[in-house]
């Protein structure tokens, strides 16, 4: 696997918000391994970061979709360009289903190994509405898609302002919203390699929480042990009626990575090689990092929900 160099989110994040119309930055949540290197790396020069997508999330649901909008033809016009090499590199037609239009993946125009990808807040959760939405985006050069993941629904939680005017996904927010997604190791594979979906999620949150508590080692803080309350208040607050079995069940994905040691030497190296880029933690912190997981954040979390 050809490896890009790491990228400097604050850099990146700089290029992505000037990038967007003023009046939208406000309505851009970025989630994913930027907004949590730009959280934990921003003000340190020599730590960088691997990715190829650039997640931007547009809030709240109800203006999604004409902001998608606005942002694709703006960058369109400053020269960003649909991603190449793909099945769906070129827009689609008006009567084509949502599911079968081109996502929103674009290039910047000074070349990169990293695109952008346009996301839509969730609807209001509805019990047996599939967690997995499109939504039609009508632009003047055709038809994309946005996709709308229901637990993404837990980045709108008080998400963090920067000086840009985006604001990024709290880490123990995208933690949360990956264990959600994750409570078994599924078999899905991650297009053109052979990682488990599910590895790379749960790793995920295993990383940023090593990234939380090193951070706090480093400021004297304390940031971590909020996590728990934090996860209850954004269920209660996202998921009403669903806070308390959704408590109880967020850390099955992550108790169950532990116990397979091929699964979890597989998430580390997903790590390795993108958000941890510039540490490149070995297997033993890893694995203490997720142990702490459990003692720390998801079994106070399933207190809170037993005794809430």
């Amino acid at each position: 696997m050809k490896l890009a160099p790491p990228v400097s989110p604050k850099e990146v994040l700089v290029q992505v918000a000037n990038a967007l119309p003023q009046d939208c930055r406000q309505d851009v949540i970025i989630i994913g391994s930027l907004a949590a290197g730009y959280h934990f790396f921003a003000d340190d020069g020599s730590k960088g970061i691997r990715t190829k997508d650039i997640d931007c999330m547009f809030s709240p649901h109800a203006k999604a979709v004409a902001v998608a909008a606005k942002v694709t033809e703006r960058l369109l016009q400053a020269k960003w360009t649909q991603r190449q090499g793909t099945e769906w590199s070129a827009p689609g037609g008006p009567n084509e289903a949502p599911d079968k239009l081109p996502m929103v993946r674009l290039q910047p125009p000074t070349g990169s190994e990293w695109f952008i990808e346009l996301l839509g807040a969730p609807d209001a959760y509805q019990s047996g509405a599939p967690m997995k939405q499109y939504h039609a985006v009508k632009t003047n050069v055709g038809y994309f898609a946005i996709c709308s993941f229901g637990f993404l629904a837990l980045a709108e939680w008080e998400p963090l302002p920067t000086t840009l005017e985006v604001r990024i996904a709290r880490p123990e927010m995208m933690a949360l919203a990956n264990m959600l997604h994750h409570e078994r190791i599924g078999a899905e594979i991650m297009s053109g390699t052979n990682w488990k979906r599910a590895n790379k999620d749960l790793g995920r949150v295993l990383a940023l929480a090593y990234l939380a508590v090193a951070q706090d080692r480093k400021n004297e803080g304390a940031d971590f042990d909020e996590w728990a309350p934090r996860m209850w208040s954004a269920l209660n607050a996202k998921f009403p009626e669903q806070a308390r079995e959704l408590a109880l069940r967020a850390g099955n994905g992550i108790r169950l990575l532990l116990k397979s040691p091929a699964d979890l030497d597989q998430a580390l190296a997903i790590c390795n090689l993108g958000l941890l880029a510039s540490l490149d933690i070995d297997s033993h912190a890893f694995a203490a990092t997720g142990r702490r997981v459990i003692e720390e954040v998801i079994e106070p979390l399933e207190q809170l929900g037993r005794t809430s």
